[in-house]
């Protein structure tokens, strides 16, 4: 896993509350969730694998035969 998911992540969420604040001023609060709500799901597509990854890791190296 490298530094870049970290800029990754702190761009989307940036990005993702701009969005959400214009969102709520112009009072649609269910389209602010909604696009909160698939930022979440888009970090969480990009994190999975490499918790994924840690779990094998730590697996293979607390394995004992």
């Amino acid at each position: 896993m490298s530094v870049t998911i970290i800029f990754k992540i702190a761009a989307v969420g940036i990005v993702i509350s701009v969005l959400s604040q214009i969102l709520k001023h112009s009072g649609r609060e269910e389209q602010a969730f909604l696009l909160s709500l698939a930022g979440l799901i888009i970090v969480l597509f990009w994190i999975v694998p490499g918790i994924s990854e840690l779990f094998q890791t730590m697996e293979t190296l607390f394995t004992m035969e």
